[in-house]
């Protein structure tokens, strides 16, 4: 499998997600909707890379990369990087606190 075609793969992963993020706040199931929000853009992101010809790391935010290496992108893209890392930043940290709590916040309540 070709970069390429594994760039289109995450992207259609994360795609095929995003549904999943309306019936979750309808449930109101909100630290779920951090989490799969956050592994959507995680996978977007990726992907990006990918297309970029980058092997993405196995970590969760990989925002620095896009900013690292925003040369490789389209004018389009290149002029949303720094908010797209800054919302793969944000939705990681909430991520761990949606996924295992803290002391003052349980994410079932």
């Amino acid at each position: 499998m070709t970069n390429s075609s594994l760039a289109v793969s995450y992207l259609k992963k994360a795609t095929d997600r995003l549904a999943i993020l309306r019936v979750l706040q309808q449930k109101k199931a909100y630290s779920h909707v951090v989490r799969e929000a956050q592994e959507i853009v995680e996978l977007a992101l990726k992907g990006m890379l990918r297309q970029a010809g980058l092997e993405p790391p196995k970590w969760h935010d990989v925002g620095s990369l896009l900013i690292e290496h925003e040369g490789r992108f389209e004018t389009r893209v290149r002029q949303r990087v720094a908010r797209l890392a800054q919302a793969s930043e944000w939705l990681r940290a909430e991520r761990e606190l949606s996924f295992y709590g803290d002391v003052d916040f349980i994410p079932a309540e």
